[in-house]
Formats: structure tokens, C-alpha cells, sequence
């Protein structure tokens, strides 16, 4: 899939689009929840605030630290079965809960396509990722990530994580982008939300996905 080319960085206000990679590249990482809860005798929400906490939140659980870069994947793992024990009497373990993903993640090429298409028009493009130190080799395999992306902002390596507002102000800053000169894809609410409030233009990915993508196409080669 190509964009035709109708503008470019120097003649347009549009000038970058940011994406999420877990849940917007691949499926999400969320996907596995229900068949593990059903096999656990649990809901998914009651499994899903064992595993990640309040996701559309910026706390202290331990899948929040591990996402800025404060303890390890180990650590966590352990936290986290300490925490299904103790609080719901499940015992959780995330490396089943990883074994049970699509080893790709489900990646959809369509959308590599188009990112190749946006940078033909002229617009830069990055990642905004929360994301794990030590899934960072496995997930950046999955596409030619220097190729597509002019930077990666993770949130294991910046500290700060989606919805902290404070990763995408440093985002814009990095890439010399005012917020109405973005668009940012992510398939998490909150952090919708979070970079709508500062001035980003925002989709947020879900079903139907084709819709998604006729609006990202939208937003490129639109006035």
C-alpha cells in the first residue's frame, strides 16, 4: 500500500505520526488474557488487574516498574505471582500467559505498508512503546524498525510510561514537533486520551481496523 505523495514535511502542518507497536503493529498483547482466565476459573478483568494492575493508570504495580525499567522481567514475574496469591488466590505466571501469544504477535503487514507509504509523503514516523528491556531484541525483530522509524521512544529506557503525559511532551520535543503537527495510533484508551489532552490528533485502534487505517490515510494525505 503506497500514499501518494500530495505534501510534504516542509509545505504542511503535518509532520509526524507516532505509534504505538504492542496492540497496533501486532495483536494485543491483552489478547491472551481470556482463554488463560477461563482455564484459571477467573474473569479477564479479574486476571487482567493481576497481570498489568490499572493499565490506564501510572503506578506502582509491578508490570508498571517493569515497564519503566525499574526492575526486571524476573522480578515482576515473581511480584506478580506473589500478588495473584495473595490477593485473589491465583497463582499467575506471565511466561504462560507469553507462551500463549502468537509467536509474531500477529503482525499486520498491512499497516508496515503504509507506514513505508507515510514516509514517502514526506512525514516522519516513531514509536511511543511501553514495552520490557528484555523483550526489546525479540519485538524489533519482527520489522525493519531502522528502515521505518526515524526514533523510538520506550518506556523502559525513558523511565516514564504511557499514560504519563510526560512521554509524549518528550516525544514532540525530541522529533521538534508541536502537538497539532502530530497524530498519535494506539490502541489503549487512556493513552488516547492522554495525548488527545495535549493537543494530538489521536485514533485510537480497534475494531473495524480498515476504518483505522482509511482514517490514518486520512490524516496523511488530507488538508
Amino acid at each position: 500500500m503506497s500514499i501518494e505523495p500530495q505534501r510534504t514535511a516542509a509545505n504542511s502542518n503535518k509532520k509526524v505520526v507516532f505509534f504505538d507497536f504492542g496492540g497496533v503493529f501486532t495483536l494485543s498483547p491483552f489478547s491472551a488474557i481470556g482463554d488463560m482466565a477461563r482455564d484459571r476459573g477467573a474473569t479477564p478483568e479479574q486476571l487482567m488487574r493481576i497481570v498489568f494492575g490499572d493499565y490506564g493508570e501510572d503506578g506502582d504495580h509491578p508490570w508498571h516498574r517493569l515497564e519503566r525499567g525499574e526492575i526486571s522481567l524476573e522480578d515482576a514475574r515473581l511480584a506478580i505471582q506473589d500478588h495473584g496469591r495473595a490477593e485473589h488466590g491465583l497463582a499467575v505466571d506471565l511466561y504462560e500467559l507469553f507462551a500463549a501469544m502468537p509467536r509474531d504477535g500477529g503482525l499486520r503487514h498491512e499497516l508496515v505498508d503504509r507506514v513505508a507509504g507515510i514516509r514517502e509523503a514526506g512525514l516522519k514516523t516513531a514509536i511511543i512503546t511501553n514495552n520490557v528491556k528484555e523483550f526489546s531484541e525479540g519485538w524489533r525483530s519482527l520489522l525493519p524498525v531502522d528502515e521505518l522509524f526515524d526514533r523510538v521512544f520506550d518506556s523502559c529506557e525513558l523511565g516514564i510510561r504511557k499514560p504519563n503525559a510526560e512521554i509524549y511532551r518528550h516525544a514532540l520535543e525530541a522529533m521538534q514537533v508541536q502537538p497539532n503537527e502530530a497524530l498519535f495510533l494506539d490502541d489503549f484508551k487512556a493513552n488516547v486520551d492522554s495525548a488527545s489532552s495535549l493537543g494530538i490528533d489521536c485514533i485510537w485502534v480497534k475494531e473495524p481496523l480498515q476504518q483505522c487505517w482509511q482514517d490514518l490515510d486520512q490524516w496523511v494525505s488530507g488538508p
